[in-house]
C-alpha cells in the first residue's frame, strides 16, 4: 500500500468499519475495572501495569515514560507513523453515580489529606477506547500499514503529564509520528461529536495565593490586618478581571475555587489562602489576564496595609491547537461514520489539555476532537457533565462511539486500502 492510498471521507472510514459487537462485552470489562480503580495524577502505578499487561497480551512492545505514562509501539509494515493519546489519571472527588462498579478507592493529595477518588473526567474510558481500537488494528494487519505509537498518559488533571513525557526523551525513544491524534468523552449522546479549527482548548493557569495579614482576638480587630477581609474584597475585585478587562464574548473563566483561613470564629488568622482557576483562549489573552489578576493581588494587600502577597503556581496548561488540514480530514471522515447532522465543527470548550504538549514538542499537528458518553436519546438534563460526582458515562453505548471515531482518524494518516 502506499501513502497515496490515504484519503479523508467515505473512504478513510473503513477502519472503523472493522469494529463488531462481539469486541463490546470484554471492552466493558475493562472499563469497569478502571472505573472502579482509579488514582490520583502521577500515581497512576496499577492503572499502568494494567495497560501494560494489556499491551503485552496484544504483542505490543511497550515502555515507560514520565514516571506512570506508558507507551506502546504497534509496527505493521512500511507506512506513516501516528501517534494517539490517552490520559490515565482520577480526580480526587467522592463518586456518586449509583452505577455497581463506582469507586471507593481513595488517594492521597499532595498537602497529604485523603480524598476519594473518582474517573470524574472519563479517562478510564479514554483507556478503554485505546485498548479496543489496539485490539482492532493488531486483529486486523491486512486492512492496514505504518505503525502506531499508542501513548498512555499519567497526570493530564494537573497539566504535568504530557511535558514529563516529552521531558523523559518521549520522541527520542518512540518513533517520530506525522500528527497525533486524540479525544475526549464528554456529556454528549454517544452519536455526536464535536470537532474544530484552531485553539478548540483554553490555556489553563492555576495560583495558589497567601496573602499574609496579622491576626488578632476578634474582640479587638483594630490591632490586626485581617486576611480575611482582605480576601474578600480580593475576590470580588477579581470578578472585574473578565467583566471589565476582557473584549465581551472572549471565553475567558476565572475561577476562585478554594478559600481557607482561620481556626475559631473569635481569632482573626494571620494569613489566608486562595486558589485561582484562570482560562484564557490564546497567549496574548493570558498574559493581558495573567498581568492584570496579578496587580489586583498586590493592590488589595496595599490598601490594606499587609505584606506583599505571595503567589504559588499550581499548573499550567498549553495551548490545544487543532491543525486546520488534519483537522479537516478527521471532520470528514467522522461525517461518514456518524453522519454529517451528527458531526459539530463548533469545538471551543473553556476547558484546558494538555496534550498540545505532545504535539508542539516535535511541531507536528494535533487533531483533538470531543464524542458523547450517553445513550441517544437522553436529554441534555439527564447526562451528568465531566468534572461532577455523578458523571456516568454508558459504556455499552460510548466505547462503541469511541472506538469508531478512533478508527476513522487513524484512517486518514495510515495507509488504508481505499
Amino acid at each position: 500500500m502506499s501513502r497515496s492510498t490515504r484519503v479523508a471521507g467515505p473512504a478513510g472510514a473503513v477502519l472503523s468499519r472493522l469494529w463488531s459487537g462481539g469486541r463490546l462485552a470484554p471492552a466493558v470489562s475493562v472499563y469497569h475495572h478502571l472505573h472502579a480503580h482509579p488514582e490520583l495524577s502521577g500515581q497512576e502505578h496499577r492503572t499502568a501495569e494494567f495497560v501494560e499487561a494489556r499491551l503485552a497480551d496484544l504483542g505490543i512492545e511497550t515502555f515507560r515514560c514520565g514516571g506512570t505514562g506508558v507507551v506502546g509501539i504497534l509496527r505493521n509494515g512500511e507506512g506513516p507513523v501516528v501517534a494517539y493519546r490517552a490520559d490515565l489519571d482520577g480526580l480526587p472527588i467522592q463518586e456518586e453515580s449509583g452505577v455497581a462498579y463506582a469507586s471507593t478507592d481513595t488517594g492521597r493529595l499532595p498537602d497529604g489529606s485523603v480524598s476519594g477518588v473518582m474517573h470524574a473526567c472519563g479517562h478510564d474510558l479514554h483507556v478503554t477506547v485505546a485498548l479496543a481500537t489496539a485490539g482492532v488494528l493488531v486483529g486486523n494487519r491486512a486492512a492496514w500499514a505504518g505503525t502506531v505509537v499508542w501513548i498512555f498518559q499519567p497526570a493530564e488533571e494537573t497539566a504535568a503529564g504530557a511535558a514529563a513525557m516529552v521531558d523523559d526523551g518521549l520522541w527520542e525513544k518512540a518513533p517520530r509520528p506525522e500528527a497525533v491524534l486524540a479525544q475526549h468523552v464528554t456529556s454528549l449522546p454517544s452519536d455526536q461529536v464535536r470537532i474544530g479549527v484552531g485553539n478548540v482548548m483554553n490555556l489553563g493557569d492555576s495560583w495558589r495565593v497567601r496573602l499574609r495579614g496579622r491576626g488578632a482576638h476578634g474582640a479587638r480587630p483594630h490591632e490586626s490586618i485581617d486576611p480575611i477581609v482582605l480576601g474578600a474584597h480580593l475576590v470580588t475585585r477579581l470578578q472585574t478581571v473578565v467583566s471589565r478587562q476582557v473584549e465581551p464574548g472572549s471565553p475567558v473563566v476565572l475561577t476562585v475555587g478554594t478559600f481557607h483561613a482561620g481556626t475559631k470564629e473569635n481569632v482573626i488568622p494571620d494569613e489566608a489562602t486562595l486558589s485561582l482557576n484562570i482560562r484564557t483562549p490564546d497567549a496574548q489573552t493570558r498574559e493581558t489576564v495573567l498581568s492584570a489578576v496579578r496587580r489586583m493581588i498586590v493592590a488589595e494587600a496595599v490598601a490594606s496595609g499587609a505584606p506583599e502577597p505571595t503567589i504559588e503556581e499550581i499548573s499550567r496548561f498549553p495551548r490545544c491547537f487543532n491543525a486546520p488540514e488534519q483537522a479537516g480530514e478527521v471532520a470528514a471522515v467522522l461525517d461518514a461514520v456518524f453522519g454529517p447532522d451528527n458531526v459539530a465543527r463548533d469545538l471551543r470548550a473553556t476547558g484546558s489539555e494538555d496534550v498540545g504538549w505532545l504535539a508542539d514538542a516535535i511541531g507536528v499537528p494535533l487533531v483533538f476532537w470531543m464524542f458523547g458518553a450517553y445513550r441517544p436519546g437522553r436529554g441534555p438534563d439527564d447526562m451528568p457533565s465531566n468534572h461532577t460526582p455523578r458523571f456516568a458515562p454508558e459504556p455499552e453505548y460510548a466505547i462503541p462511539a469511541g472506538v469508531r471515531a478512533a478508527l476513522a482518524a487513524l484512517g486518514t494518516r495510515l495507509d488504508v486500502p481505499s
